[in-house]
């Protein structure tokens, strides 16, 4: 599904995802950033972003970002939690759903990167 106001062809990927992820048990909000095709931890999620972008300047703001997220726990296989698109602009349409951690997409940012097509949008 595109979200309104978002071309796929207009928006221009770019090279990290500037995530926000609540720690419910704590009450911590962490903001921080991965970098396309790499992991990072946020308590025991393991987070890739396989893809963001964000559309040009003259369309309304949107970034969108393509996230798997696996809970690792230790001596045990990661369990996959995640795996799909989460917009800027509506972190509740596809969220992650977990009794512990919440993650969102605040922002695509940095460098404009060429490659590979996005996984479609659902």
């Amino acid at each position: 599904m595109l979200m309104q106001g978002v071309s796929s062809a207009g928006a221009v990927p770019r090279a990290t995802a500037v995530l926000q992820g609540l720690d419910k048990v704590t009450a911590r909000v962490s903001t921080f950033e991965a970098p396309v095709g790499e992991s990072v931890r946020f308590g025991a999620l393991d987070i890739t972003v396989r893809h963001c972008d964000r559309t040009p300047p003259q369309e309304a703001p949107e970034s969108s970002a393509f996230l798997e997220i696996d809970e690792v726990k230790e001596g045990e296989e990661p369990v996959p939690l995640f795996t799909g698109w989460m917009f800027a602009s509506s972190p509740g349409l596809n969220a992650l759903e977990h009794p512990v951690y919440d993650v969102w997409v605040l922002e695509c940012r940095g460098a404009e990167l060429e490659g590979e097509a996005p996984p479609p949008r659902q």
